[in-house]
């Protein structure tokens, strides 16, 4: 058949109840987009004794139960699975809208960005907001979506002293990636805007809007809209 493309994977085991597949070290879209699809298939096949999967940037971890399956039987298992796409490439995730106001008491590293990349900062937001970013992985801390398909033009580096508190739902720039913080932490990325959705509540199970695989998408907002949804307490859940 013309126009296929197979993904192939490597693996190895990480102790003795969890193997990692492994596609590559670059990180790019469709190398991130294999990682997503081989979860999916792992889900869909009920393979038995495997349990939870972390997907990275260019791996994916799986663990098992060593008392159920070993990790012969389990690498087999995925070598196993069709990982042959037809011409319509690998499959995307969801598209999750994320609304943010930029700049301001909201985002006050904007300008520097904004001269950093010789725009201006309503240019800033225009490019920031006018695109779909695939969720690499979740990592750092619970729920903060590493973020891939950042204009090259706002590429900026982080903070030389990084910060000891940011906001929950601050919306920044790390190098070449772009990213939330879930909730109030420490952090040195530059901050163009905040959400006023909750996006992780550990108090309510902690569950996220998003996943990795999914891509998101930021709507620029007001400060009154700002306020608005955070006095609703509306939690970032489609």
């Amino acid at each position: 058949m013309k126009n296929r493309t197979r993904i192939s994977f490597t693996v190895k085991p990480v102790g003795d109840c969890a193997v990692l597949a492994v596609f590559g070290d670059t990180v790019d879209e469709e190398t991130n987009a294999a990682v997503t699809v081989l979860e999916r298939l792992i889900r869909g096949a009920s393979l038995p004794g495997v349990g939870e999967t972390i997907p990275a940037f260019a791996s994916l971890l799986i663990h098992y139960d060593p008392l159920d399956t070993d990790y012969r039987t389990v690498a087999d298992a995925l070598i196993g699975l069709d990982m042959d796409f037809g011409p319509k490439g690998l499959p995307g995730g969801r598209t999750v809208d994320i609304p943010v106001c930029y700049g301001g008491e909201y985002g006050e590293d904007l300008p520097f960005v904004a001269r950093h990349s010789g725009l201006t900062e309503e240019e800033v937001i225009t490019r920031h907001s006018s695109r779909s970013y695939r969720i690499y992985m979740l990592g750092f801390l619970p729920g903060f979506p590493y973020l891939g398909g950042l204009d090259e033009k706002l590429f900026t580096p982080r903070l030389s002293d990084p910060r000891t508190k940011i906001p929950a739902g601050s919306v920044g720039i790390g190098g070449e990636q772009t990213g939330i913080y879930p909730f109030e932490s420490p952090g040195g990325w530059q901050l163009i805007g905040r959400t006023p959705l909750t996006l992780f509540d550990p108090e309510k199970g902690g569950d996220l809007p998003y996943r990795a695989g999914d891509f998101i998408r930021f709507v620029p907002i007001s400060a009154d809209a700002f306020k608005e949804i955070e006095s609703s307490g509306k939690r970032g859940h489609p």
